[in-house]
């Protein structure tokens, strides 16, 4: 297959080390890379390239991931995913408004980035097909609706899974209270803002 046989992704970190290992696994795994780090020009490089989808670190000198995300979904209507060090309350909070396809935490093994990144296009291209996404088979890299993917990304960060067992805790908790996923994802960082709320 083509390096551009998958879809062309827009890399942000301002880690060089991160920055090229995250490269470096992505281009093996077959998809077009182009990586900035700092945001102004991961916006230029957005404007002229418009990626697939852009994986976003968030805390950067200058412009922040957020900045970039809002300036992605506003003019150019490119999907993204955050990849972070940070979990806290307000964090998810944001990437929650912000609409991401997705939120890892970091540290992460680019092993476990590619299934998420392969997910995230399955998400993105389900979602401009206008069909509705298939009920997750906890293979790890199957499509999940962005509160999910939240939920998952939190339960990964909270007791050190992978994304496929963080999904499996998820369902099991889902299945035990007889809710749907999504609403259980909704109550897992609706919990989470109380846990990370010192006044709570």
């Amino acid at each position: 297959m083509s390096a551009a046989g998958k879809g062309t992704i827009l890399v942000v970190d301002d880690d060089r080390l991160v920055l090229a290992t995250l490269t470096h696994g992505l281009a093996q795994a077959g998809y077009e890379v182009i990586d900035a780090d700092n945001g102004d020009d991961a916006i230029l490089l957005a404007r002229e390239r418009r990626p697939d989808l852009a994986l976003l670190d968030i805390r950067m000198e200058g412009k922040s991931g957020f900045d970039v995300a809002e300036a992605l979904r506003d003019k150019y209507r490119i999907p993204f995913m955050f990849l972070s060090a940070f979990s806290d309350d307000a964090t998810v909070a944001q990437v929650k408004a912000l609409g991401a396809v997705a939120y890892l935490v970091k540290p992460l093994d680019i092993r476990q980035i590619v299934p998420a990144v392969e997910a995230a296009f399955s998400h993105i291209g389900a979602r401009r097909a206008a069909a509705p996404a298939p009920e997750p088979a906890a293979t790890g890299t199957e499509p999940l609706a962005p509160v999910v993917a939240m939920a998952v990304g939190v339960l990964m960060h909270r007791y050190s899974l992978a994304r496929a067992p963080a999904l499996e805790r998820l369902k099991r908790l889902a299945e035990g209270e007889q809710r749907a996923l999504a609403d259980q994802a909704e109550r897992l960082l609706q919990a989470v803002e109380l846990l990370s709320n010192p006044g709570a």
